[in-house]
């Protein structure tokens, strides 16, 4: 019994001979290894923050790579210089083997991590192929399913994206890779239509020069490739006629104010030049009898 707290004493190291003056061998010898572990962690923490991050960023920003694309990999770096101070400092303090240590841990609790983490591995995959792939940056007005809006972040676990209402959709990852997205500024150019509906009785030659005129006209509207007119449809009260053309640097922004535009302009030369835009026209056919049933005008008389 005497020979252990002596055993413990001869192998504290000088901070726990400090300590053993003011507790036991054994509180000594524990707050030895804590005090070293937090030292040695603060230490190659500092270092990694101070050294390593900085060149990681320096080697991203070299490569060029999207903003998007650099702070996922800025957070694994950083947390690439966790592990390693929390390896550093565990054997430091004289923990034994970090790793070891850490695979028992791992493989007891993997399964049921697994099993809880489904959706958050699912979203982490498909973030990572959103990276690789790269359907839309920060920046891109896109399009799925029954929403649309400006992509403001992008992590490994959700995108956010803000609408045009000014609200902010925080969207899982594994949603847009598993959904068709439209993204219509990806290219340097975006191709609008638009279908104007004329009357029957009206010149089809005349209204096709008028649309392909103001679009001329228009300064947002390229000349090449050139405006176009394409008679789309048939409908029940009008013939509509499709207007294809581009715009350059395309925005949504941009869309919705050069749309209105040209289509404002379009209107005003129908109404001078007498093309009718047709409102739809619903014809009811049928007979309406009234019976005079006897006896009923003399009970109501």
């Amino acid at each position: 019994m005497t020979g252990a707290p002596s055993q413990a004493a001869d192998e504290l190291g000088p901070i726990g001979s400090a300590l053993e003056e003011f507790m036991g061998a054994t509180i000594a010898d524990s707050l030895e290894g804590l005090i070293l572990f937090v030292a040695a962690f603060v230490v190659v923490y500092g270092i990694g923050k101070a050294v390593l991050l900085p060149i990681v960023r320096r080697g991203l920003e070299a490569r060029e790579l999207d903003a998007h694309a650099q702070k996922p990999l800025l957070k694994l770096a950083t947390f690439g210089v966790v592990f390693l101070a929390v390896a550093v400092a565990f054997g430091f303090a004289g923990f034994g083997n970090f790793l070891v240590s850490m695979a028992g841990i791992a493989a007891a609790g993997a399964l049921a991590v697994g099993l809880a983490m489904q959706s958050t591995i699912s979203n982490f995959v498909s973030g990572v192929f959103i990276y690789i792939d790269k359907p839309f940056r920060i920046g891109d007005w896109i399009e799925w399913e029954d929403h649309s809006g400006v992509v403001e972040d992008i992590s490994l676990r959700v995108t956010r994206v803000r609408t045009f209402d000014n609200e902010l959709l925080t969207v899982p990852n594994a949603q847009l890779t598993e959904s068709v997205i439209k993204n219509p500024v990806e290219a340097d150019q975006l191709r609008m239509k638009f279908v104007f509906g004329i009357g029957y009785d009206d010149d089809i030659d005349q209204a096709r020069r008028i649309i392909v005129d103001e679009a001329e006209r228009h300064p947002d509207i390229l000349d090449d490739p050139a405006p176009s007119v394409r008679l789309t449809e048939l409908g029940d009260s009008d013939v509509g006629l499709q207007s294809r053309f581009w715009i350059a640097d395309p925005s949504r922004a941009d869309f919705v104010r050069i749309r209105g535009e040209y289509v404002t302009e379009v209107k005003r030369r129908f109404d001078e030049e007498g093309i009718d835009i047709p409102y739809p026209v619903r014809t009811l056919e049928g007979g309406l009898d009234l019976a005079n049933e006897q006896g009923v005008l003399g009970a109501a008389e």
